[in-house]
């Protein structure tokens, strides 16, 4: 299994927009990532009118829809509990990565980078500082038991995985 980071924040804080980012800068430092995104709202990648989603429809309990450019596997999971993040980085295909990213979960015990920002309507005494977050990526200096990184600083964050990653 490769190393599995998330960047975890509350929403509104810039996980997507670090994240689109973070991608590409890690890719130009010959890191292959993989990325699992967590969200609370019913999402369909699918769309109604679609052979693939008329057939998931009528009942499949797992649909495939490949191309030459990709494939994408949809699992319905009706009744079930939680997601289970563990089980989702093992679906995932290991030999083409360096490392797993995880937008979201930020319950889950896996190391995270908290993201802080000042004006996202929260404060500092919010944050939950875990034996699992490495560190925090902030656009304000602070004052934690962990590494603050500048949030507006990619190179500097992607420095900072990659010596992250070495110690894995």
């Amino acid at each position: 299994m490769k190393p599995v980071l998330a960047i975890a924040a509350w929403s509104g804080t810039g996980k997507t927009s670090l994240l689109k980012k973070l991608i590409p800068a890690l890719c130009a430092q010959g890191i292959r990532p993989g990325l699992i995104k967590h969200t609370h709202h019913n999402m369909d990648i699918d769309k109604p009118g679609k052979d693939s989603y008329e057939l998931r429809k009528a009942g499949a309990a797992q649909t495939m829809v490949a191309s030459a450019q990709r494939w994408a596997l949809m699992t319905e999971t009706p009744g079930e509990e939680a997601l289970d993040l563990d089980y989702l980085v093992s679906r995932m295909d290991h030999s083409t990565l360096d490392l797993v990213l995880v937008e979201g979960f930020k319950h889950e015990s896996v190391a995270k980078i908290l993201l802080f920002r000042s004006d996202a309507g929260h404060e500092i005494a919010e944050l939950t500082v875990d034996q699992h977050v490495i560190a925090v990526a902030s656009d304000i200096p602070l004052s934690l038991p962990v590494p603050i990184l500048d949030l507006n600083d990619v190179a500097g964050v992607v420095a900072f995985i990659q010596e992250w990653m070495a110690g894995q």
